[in-house]
């Protein structure tokens, strides 16, 4: 899915992850889906501040792995890709900073199992990886 590098096209991004759960049978009202939307917000407000280039768009891609044995958990992956690749992100703010701001890839390391970065011909795809349980996945 693409969307402009605005604050409406991050919003946009969130509320349509969240309805993309829910079709895949992850409930609006679960923690998954929550964690989710949270995710999807700190990257795709990343793309919009950092990544953004003027009348160049941001993608998210969302993919459902399924389980692969009974005991196992199915895996959701967010990709978000925009068209600056010298900058790359950084996981913590500056040192000493009170800057409210610069936290957002603390959160995606706590909140995902894994996440990096993946360089692309232009630009930049961030991606981050959540298990997810429920039932029929």
């Amino acid at each position: 899915m693409m969307f402009s590098s605005t604050r409406r096209g991050a919003r946009l991004a969130r509320l349509l992850s969240v309805q993309r759960l829910d079709d895949w049978g992850i409930p609006y009202s679960s923690s998954a889906s929550q964690t989710v939307a949270l995710l999807v917000s700190e990257l795709a407000a990343n793309a919009v501040r950092h990544g953004h280039i003027p009348g160049r768009d941001f993608q998210l891609v969302l993919t459902l792995e399924p389980r692969r044995a009974p005991d196992d958990s199915a895996v959701v992956r967010v990709e978000v890709s925009d068209a600056r690749s010298e900058l790359r992100p950084r996981l913590s703010p500056p040192d000493g900073s009170e800057d409210e701001h610069g936290r957002g890839l603390l959160l995606v390391e706590a909140l995902s199992t894994k996440w990096g970065v993946t360089e692309r011909d232009v630009g930049k795809t961030v991606w981050c990886e959540i298990e997810v349980d429920g039932a029929g996945l």
